[in-house]
């Protein structure tokens, strides 16, 4: 059974059953488990290698989107090439793949039709859920159950640790800086399992723009940088444009020093088995004085206070 991934997320599942040896193809953000920078990569977004400033990348997608419907291309040749038996891709998302239309489309082009398998989650439950419908079409299902078992007693061993917990921080985790965008889908749920509450985030639903004077009248007493696509680093070059934010050096999180990078990119917007990693990062960045020195670094970054 020959697999190709569209999707960062779905190439974690195959990994974490078992079943790298049966992927032939990965999307060119596909890059854990580390072996998997080894596979052909069939697909491409020029936005990806142009380096833009963010609120220029945010034009580009809108425009971009607006004008031609998919942000992505497919190396077509190599894929009838490596003859896929399963594509797995998404449709939740036309920022984070290669349109569903455009996959489909493709696949029925191909001699022997391969079975297109649509990631869409919203929760945590639906990550889930994904990893057993992928589990089911590679026939491993009982690999899927064993991890799912892991990662759920990983999330209750975080709910055990908060239960007697009362004070609940509001935390606001923020997916782009230039424009603000709050949360959405499974992020204020992570949020919520932390023991905290995401006063912006959009439970279940896509994040999206909103304006500053929202974070302004929300007065977050702790705020996470979990930028779209954005590893650490590259989130810290946009921090003067978050401080030029009118009031940014008002606000309860800046004042208290709780201002966190975190990786979005391998963690946040990746709706796989490091989901369950992103929450127990928010757990100890919430509720430090529960969880200190409990999960390793992750390349978490604090910000300080202003003064430092």
């Amino acid at each position: 059974m020959r697999i190709v991934s569209l999707l960062p997320a779905a190439t974690e599942i195959v990994g974490l059953l078992g079943q790298l040896d049966r992927l032939v193809g990965v999307s060119h953000e596909c890059d854990f488990p580390p072996a998997v920078n080894a596979k052909p990569r069939v697909t491409h977004c020029p936005i990806h290698e142009a380096g833009l400033p963010s609120a220029e990348i945010d034009r580009w997608v809108r425009e971009t989107l607006a004008s031609t419907g998919t942000l992505y291309s497919m190396d077509e040749p190599l894929l009838r090439r490596l003859e896929p038996d399963i594509i797995l891709t998404q449709r939740l998302c036309d920022v984070c793949a290669v349109g569903f239309g455009s996959v489909t489309a493709f696949a029925a082009t191909l001699p022997r039709i391969p079975q297109v398998l649509n990631l869409e989650p919203s929760s945590l439950a639906d990550i889930f859920e994904n990893i057993r419908s992928v589990a089911k079409v590679l026939d491993v299902s009982e690999k899927a159950e064993v991890a799912i078992n892991s990662l759920f007693e990983r999330v209750e061993a975080v709910k055990a640790r908060l239960s007697q917990v009362i004070n609940r921080p509001k935390c606001f985790l923020m997916e782009w800086i230039d424009p603000p965008f709050c949360s959405g889908h499974w992020g204020p749920e992570l949020v919520e399992l932390a023991g905290g509450t995401d006063p912006l985030g959009l439970k279940g639903k896509d994040s999206t723009r909103i304006p500053w004077e929202s974070v302004l009248e929300a007065q977050p007493d702790v705020i996470v940088l979990a930028c779209c696509g954005h590893r650490p680093q590259r989130t810290i070059e946009d921090l003067p444009i978050l401080r030029g934010y009118p009031g940014w050096d008002g606000l309860p999180a800046v004042q208290q020093g709780r201002v966190y990078v975190v990786d979005g990119s391998a963690y946040f917007n990746r709706p796989g088995p490091r989901v369950v990693d992103s929450l127990e990062i928010l757990a100890e960045i919430i509720h430090l004085d529960v969880f200190a020195g409990c999960f390793a670094d992750r390349g978490v970054v604090c910000l300080g206070t202003p003064a430092s």
